[in-house]
């Protein structure tokens, strides 16, 4: 509870140290895909965002992931696959030449583990990232974020009971935007 608290006051700290820029980018509905990485997963998945409110400075983010665990079973390298959804707070904060939009997002993150490395259904923890949306015309763009995610989970199925989806957390894709 004290990172989401963190992770909210930065957030709200980039909104309220934003420009006061009209934005001519749309600000409706969204929805894109992304390509991630959490900690050392590859993963892939959908997103949708909220249209923003609070004069057009936050939205609601859902995503949900496919995601391939790299491990070692019966002494083979294996990619695992497993899934995960997240809800966020995403606080923007500010645009540069009317292309480029900064913001930060902070939420909630469900991992669904494979039965095959984890002997736990879920695991809930918390992320947050830095993002860039590059616009390539008014409602579309391509994104990348950084940031960090933190679940505790381990894959307690392994040898060594390795962590996973715990640590750096980079993500990249494309979002449109409707009216």
């Amino acid at each position: 509870m004290k990172k989401a608290t963190i992770v909210l006051v930065i957030i709200l700290g980039l909104v309220g140290s934003s420009s006061a820029q009209e934005q001519n980018l749309n600000n409706g509905f969204g929805f894109g895909f992304q390509l991630n990485e959490y900690q050392n997963d590859f993963g892939l998945g959908l997103n949708i965002t909220s249209p923003l409110i609070a004069n057009n400075r936050l939205a609601l983010r859902l995503r949900a992931n496919l995601i391939f665990n790299e491990n070692i079973q019966n002494n083979e390298t294996v990619w695992t696959p497993y899934s995960n959804i997240s809800l966020g707070l995403v606080g923007l904060a500010g645009t540069i030449n009317n292309r480029i939009r900064l913001y930060g997002e902070g939420g909630i993150i469900v991992l669904f583990p494979s039965s095959d490395f984890s002997t736990e259904s879920n695991k809930i923890g918390g992320y947050g990232v830095f993002g860039f949306e590059f616009f390539f015309h008014k409602g579309g763009n391509y994104f990348i974020e950084i940031g960090g995610v933190g679940t505790g989970a381990v894959a307690d199925k392994i040898e060594n009971k390795p962590i996973y989806s715990n640590g750096l957390l980079i993500s990249t894709g494309f979002r449109f935007y409707l009216d």
